[in-house]
């Protein structure tokens, strides 16, 4: 059973069957949030049914749980499949506390698709008194009807939390608490705006990621699909750093220039990679495809396809002219401490 907190404005009818539809037209209590006109159909008055709807009271219905067969059929990379299965874990959630029915009605359950319900959160989370939300709204969402890359890109990075974390209990936790994939989503946007030469409203939207998801990525910054940035706290990525698909950055991670002098200063970095938590990457360096770079490193040279990198300053696992070569992707396996064994022989 979900209870929504708003005002409410019913009016019924009787119709054939035995079947009552009512319509209630909910006045929000957010500024940006539109008013909606929905409609409840309740199963047939039987015997085994008796009880109405009480007042203010609305039952969802959610969807049968996918067995392994559906599983495998389901096509993952479908954003409906995603949206429903967001929608049908809001209304889990809903059911289960109560408390947040009405947070979680406003940011999912009242949204037609994944778009307006991210545009939605993001313009709350990243409003201020002088940059209304209604104004980020508007923002977010033309955003994603004109360059529908956004869209599946998000949804892969939706993905990429939910396989890669085992902290993320479910897509929707992720689409509302995750501040690394809210912050990538935003940036996504402003680089959208960057390039349109709207540069004063990217470095605007910039500056307000920076400050509420304490995630500093210039708009000008390139990232592919599949990112997960894991925490996210602290990370710092230049204007001409570039982000492959399927990359996975923990906290405090800094992918920046070396000094002051301009033009394309900062790293690069490939697909499927693996970055450890504090590590710090300076210059336009390139990190090879499926490369990982351990916890506290600082590289400053180009780190070889599949290889790791450890240390300050880092040194290859294996030695510079034969370094130990992975099969694994990192940025999906998330194994952060495979190559201890051959670079150290540190003993606790």
């Amino acid at each position: 059973m979900l209870q929504i907190t708003c005002s409410l404005h019913a009016k019924s009818k009787v119709t054939s069957h035995n079947r009552i539809t009512i319509t209630l037209t909910i006045s929000p209590h957010r500024s940006i949030f539109p008013n909606h006109t929905l409609k409840l159909t309740p199963p047939p008055h039987t015997t085994a049914n008796r009880r109405s709807m009480p007042t203010g009271e609305l039952r969802y219905t959610s969807p049968p749980k996918a067995t392994a067969n559906s599983a495998v059929n389901c096509n993952f990379e479908d954003e409906g499949w995603l949206w429903s299965q967001i929608k049908a874990e809001a209304r889990r959630d809903a059911e289960s506390e109560p408390a947040l029915a009405s947070y979680l009605y406003s940011t999912i359950l009242s949204h037609s698709s994944l778009e307006r319900s991210l545009s939605f959160h993001l313009g709350n989370k990243l409003c201020s008194s002088t940059l209304l939300s209604t104004l980020l709204y508007d923002l977010f969402l033309n955003a994603f009807a004109t360059d529908p890359s956004l869209s599946s890109a998000a949804v892969a990075d939706l993905r990429a939390a939910r396989e890669r974390d085992p902290a993320c209990i479910s897509y929707s936790h992720c689409l509302l608490n995750y501040k690394g994939f809210l912050a990538c989503q935003a940036q996504r946007v402003a680089h959208l705006l960057w390039r349109q030469a709207r540069r004063p409203l990217a470095l605007a939207l910039h500056s307000r990621v920076a400050d509420v998801f304490a995630v500093d990525i210039h708009p000008a910054a390139r990232i592919g699909k599949g990112v997960l940035f894991d925490h996210a706290t602290g990370v710092v990525v230049g204007e001409t750093a570039v982000i492959g698909n399927n990359v996975s950055i923990l906290h405090h991670v800094t992918l920046g220039g070396t000094g002051k002098v301009g033009g394309d200063r900062h790293p690069k970095i490939g697909d499927g990679v693996l970055i450890g938590a504090g590590a710090t990457i300076l210059g336009n360096v390139k990190i090879g495809e499926g490369a990982k770079i351990g916890a506290g490193s600082v590289v400053l040279i180009d780190v070889p396809p599949q290889t790791t990198a450890v240390g300050n300053p880092a040194r290859l696992v294996g030695g510079k002219e034969k370094p130990s070569k992975h099969e694994d992707v990192p940025g999906e396996s998330m194994d952060h401490t495979s190559f201890m064994s051959e670079w150290s022989d540190y003993i606790i």
